[in-house]
């Protein structure tokens, strides 16, 4: 058991920290499909392995003197994550009182999932055809963040693909750009939504050397993610993300009908 914990915590934090896209979008619905844990446990154990990831990712790219990050867009949107992370931590909380059989609502979260990445892959597909903007006022970014921060929260996948179409169709940058903005993104809503879980006191059972077994493959997938990011072109990001889209959709449609039977 401790070694497909570990495999896909890996697999999953390369890819992610690639395509930008945290790691917890492939964690998530894959740790779910396999029934080794409880709904509420695997999206703890899958945030704290988004978060581990998306420091790693930020710090060395930023190490490096990557400029990509654009600050003055990037932190407000980060502050909106964490605001947005905290709310949507109370969501899932929420949902997980009013429906005893945790189940239900890993099926709530499944198929949200479902919309999301089908919606991502159709506007991948057709960026090319979809006029972009450049906002730049704060407000709009923090109420843009908050959005992104409760539904990464929520759903416990640390933003992902939900970020690169915002960040694509609201600041126009291209997959690659998207990444580490993403990152850099996630990194606060996660932050936010850890400690939330720790004050009130909600952090679900879990063995403790899954945790650590999770957090280094995601802390040493971000470090193989951000050296192959390095060689791969904007176009080879968006064939990824495309590939890892398709395949989410299908794991997610899986765990709807598994959550609901």
């Amino acid at each position: 058991m401790y070694f497909i914990f570990l495999l896909i915590s890996f697999m999953a934090s390369v890819a992610g920290a690639i395509c930008g896209i945290g790691g917890g979008v492939i964690i998530k619905p894959v740790l779910d499909a396999t029934g080794l844990m409880g709904v509420s446990s695997i999206s703890f154990l899958s945030g704290c392995t988004v978060l581990s990831m998306s420091v790693i990712s930020v710090f060395k790219s930023m190490k490096r003197g990557n400029t990509s990050v654009n600050i003055k867009i990037a932190t407000p949107l980060a502050v909106g994550a964490a605001i947005g992370g905290i709310l949507g931590k109370a969501l899932f909380q929420y949902a997980y009182d009013i429906f005893p059989d945790e189940n239900k609502v890993g099926a709530v979260q499944a198929m949200v999932l479902v919309l999301i990445t089908l919606g991502t892959l159709i506007y991948t597909i057709n960026v090319s055809k979809i006029k972009t903007h450049k906002l730049e006022n704060s407000y709009l970014c923090i109420i843009i963040g908050l959005l992104l921060g409760l539904l990464s929260a929520f759903l416990g996948i640390g933003g992902g693909p939900i970020n690169i179409i915002l960040l694509s169709y609201f600041f126009t940058m291209d997959t690659k750009q998207a990444a580490i903005n993403s990152l850099y993104i996630i990194m606060f809503s996660q932050f936010a939504s850890l400690i939330s879980t720790m004050i009130h006191r909600t952090i679900p059972d879990f063995e403790p050397p899954v945790l650590i077994l999770m957090v280094s493959a995601g802390i040493t997938g971000a470090m193989v993610g951000q050296k192959i990011n390095k060689k791969y072109t904007a176009k080879d990001v968006d064939k990824l993300f495309m590939g890892l889209m398709m395949i989410i959709v299908f794991i997610n449609i899986y765990n709807v009908i598994k959550f609901l039977l």
